[in-house]
């Protein structure tokens, strides 16, 4: 994971899960009008207009958590995702579950980090709705926040294979989770430290 923490490589990873978020919240915008979807607090009256990536890169340039941190967040993105069904990431949710990610993954990883307020000014929302957004989330995993070192070395693999196929049409058709119908990881049981349960691939 030594390559992950390197300034060098972290606009890469930035590049890769911004370009998977992408892909999976447009397959979902297409999935949305054919099943059904529950309305949540991190849905906007309409999509941003900044992309998912200049997004991501914007939390990393002022938020200044460890890129540890975007790992995670990733891990909780999945997590939500398999505990929410009914809210898979689209193009009107996917900006307000990453920013919010984010400050939790912070919160939890680092010892130094900014507020809510801060957040939510790096996000172009609200410190009471950043507020709201964070306690929904929570509750939405359930406050399964602990990361193991396996589960980590996981999602940096799939990052890493991200980075080196680009191609949507190269990757596996279940690269990672993060919603349906187009999932991006299958999650495996975290506290199998035997990990008899294999990753499907």
């Amino acid at each position: 994971m030594a390559e992950l923490e390197s300034p060098e490589v972290m606009p890469k990873v930035i590049s890769s899960l911004s370009s998977l978020l992408q892909r999976v919240a447009e397959s979902n915008d297409v999935g949305c009008r054919l099943e059904s979807q529950k309305i949540s607090v991190f849905h906007g009256l309409s999509t941003p207009t900044i992309s998912v990536q200049c997004y991501l890169e914007r939390i990393f340039k002022y938020a200044n958590c460890s890129p540890s941190c975007f790992i995670v967040a990733y891990v909780y993105l999945d997590r939500f995702t398999q505990r929410q069904p009914l809210l898979p990431i689209n193009s009107f949710n996917v900006h307000r579950l990453l920013i919010t990610s984010v400050l939790v993954s912070a919160k939890f990883m680092d010892d130094m980090y900014y507020n809510n307020a801060y957040y939510a000014k790096v996000g172009g929302i609200s410190t009471a709705e950043m507020n709201l957004l964070e306690v929904d989330f929570l509750f939405g995993l359930g406050f399964q926040l602990n990361v193991t070192p396996a589960a980590f070395y996981t999602y940096c693999s799939y990052l890493q294979r991200e980075m080196l196929i680009r191609s949507p049409v190269s990757l596996p058709e279940n690269p990672l989770t993060l919603g349906r119908p187009l999932k991006l990881h299958c999650c495996f049981s975290e506290d199998d430290s035997t990990h008899k349960k294999q990753l499907a691939v």
